[in-house]
C-alpha cells in the first residue's frame, strides 16, 4: 500500500519571525527597501575623472608650447648665449617673487595658513594664470585652496580682493617714488596715448562703473550678496591690520612684488646686454605693467608689447629689447610652466584643492 503524506496542521499558517530591533532584514525581505545588499564603493570609481582632471593643466601647457615653437625657441637660442650667471640670478628672483605673492596671500587673511602649501599653491597659480586673463587663474587656484582650508567663501573671496587692492596700491606707490627721483620719466610723455583716445576710454569706464551703481542700487538679490562681502571684507581688513604681522606682510610683499620682477627683468637685461641702467629697466617695467594691465589678455602679452616698446623708448635697440622680453617671459613664465602645471596636478590629487 501506497504511503500517503501527512496532511499540514489546519488553523493559520506560522508566519516567518518579524525582526526585532536588532536583527537586520534579508535582502528579500519585504520592507527591507533594497533587492540586494548595497555593495562598497570602489577605490577605482571616478579615478578616470580625477586623472583627466589632473592630467589637464599638464596637456594644456604642452599644447600652449606646440602652439609657440617659434617664439620659445627664439627666446631659448637668445638665453643660452647670454651670461649664466646673471640667468641665475634672475631665476633666484623668481622664486622670491613666489615668496612674496605667499605672504600676500597671507596677510590678507587672519586665519593662520600652512606655509609650505600656501606657497606650492602660489607656484601653481603661475600656471592657471596662462588659461584666465587678468590674474584670474591665480585668484581661482587661491579660492580653491582656501576653501579647502575651512575658510567661507565669502571671507575667502575677500581676502582676494584685499589682495588685489594692496597689490595695485603698493605697485602704484613704488611708480610714483620711481617717478620722482628717476629723470627718465621725461621719457615716458611718448608713451601717454592721444587725447582722442582718453575720451572713449573714459566714457566707457564711467558706463560701466554707472551701470554696475544701477544694477546695485536696483536689483535686490544682487545688492544683498554684494553687501555682505563688503561687510566681510570690512571685517577682515580690519582684524588684518589691528596685527602688525599681517599688515608686514600684505603690504611688504605687496611693495616687494613690483621690485623684485623688475630686478628679474634687469638680471635678464644684463645677461643679454641690453645697455639700460636698473633704474629704467625697473620704470620702464612699473609704466608697462600699468599700462598693459589695463588690457585683459592670458600671459600678459599686452604686458609685454608695451615693455616692449618702453625699452625702446628709453634708448634700448628694438632686437635687444625684444629679446629681454622673451627672456624675461622664458625665465618667469615659460620653465615653471611645466613645474607649475605639475604641482597643480599633485594639489588635485592629494585634496589641497
Amino acid at each position: 500500500m501506497s504511503s500517503v503524506s501527512p496532511l499540514p496542521p489546519l488553523g493559520p499558517a506560522a508566519a516567518p519571525p518579524c525582526p526585532g530591533p536588532g536583527t537586520a532584514a534579508g535582502p528579500g525581505a519585504p520592507g527591507s527597501g533594497t533587492g540586494a545588499p548595497a555593495r562598497p564603493a570602489s577605490p577605482l570609481s571616478g579615478r578616470p575623472a580625477r586623472l583627466a582632471l589632473c592630467l589637464a593643466p599638464v596637456l594644456l601647457a604642452g599644447g600652449w608650447a606646440v602652439t609657440n615653437r617659434p617664439v620659445l625657441y627664439e627666446g631659448v637660442r637668445r638665453l643660452l648665449a647670454a651670461d649664466p650667471w646673471w640667468l641665475l640670478a634672475g631665476a633666484g628672483l623668481t622664486c622670491l617673487n613666489w615668496v612674496a605673492a605667499a605672504c600676500v596671500r597671507q596677510g590678507a587673511l587672519p586665519d593662520r595658513l600652512p606655509p609650505g602649501r600656501l606657497l606650492a599653491s602660489q607656484f601653481a597659480a603661475g600656471a592657471a594664470n596662462h588659461v584666465l586673463p587678468g590674474g584670474l587663474g591665480a585668484h581661482a587656484v587661491t579660492l580653491r585652496f582656501l576653501r579647502a582650508r575651512g575658510v567661507p567663501l565669502d571671507r575667502a573671496t575677500a581676502s582676494i580682493g584685499l589682495y588685489s587692492l594692496a597689490k595695485s596700491s603698493a605697485k602704484t606707490l613704488v611708480l610714483l617714488v620711481f617717478l620722482a627721483v628717476s629723470p627718465a620719466w621725461r621719457r615716458l610723455g611718448d608713451l601717454v596715448p592721444d587725447g582722442r583716445l582718453l575720451v572713449p576710454a573714459a566714457a566707457v569706464t564711467g558706463g560701466v562703473l554707472t551701470i554696475a551703481g544701477v544694477l546695485l542700487t536696483v536689483v535686490r538679490p544682487l545688492r544683498r550678496p554684494v553687501a555682505g562681502l563688503l561687510r566681510s571684507a570690512l571685517a577682515d581688513a580690519r582684524a588684518v591690520h589691528s596685527r602688525p604681522c599681517r599688515v608686514a606682510a600684505l603690504w611688504g610683499g605687496a611693495v616687494a612684488m613690483p621690485l623684485v620682477q623688475a630686478s628679474t627683468l634687469a638680471c635678464v637685461g644684463a645677461a643679454l646686454g641690453l645697455g639700460l641702467p636698473w633704474e629704467q629697466v625697473a620704470l620702464a617695467h612699473l609704466a608697462a605693467g600699468t599700462a598693459g594691465g589695463a588690457v585683459p589678455a592670458p600671459g600678459g602679452l599686452a604686458v609685454d608689447a608695451a615693455l616692449v616698446w618702453t625699452l625702446i623708448v628709453f634708448g634700448a635697440a628694438p632686437p635687444m629689447a625684444t629679446a629681454t622680453v622673451i627672456g624675461f617671459r622664458v625665465l618667469t613664465d615659460w620653465l615653471p610652466l611645466l613645474p607649475g602645471a605639475l604641482t597643480l596636478s599633485a594639489l588635485i590629487r592629494s585634496r589641497t584643492l
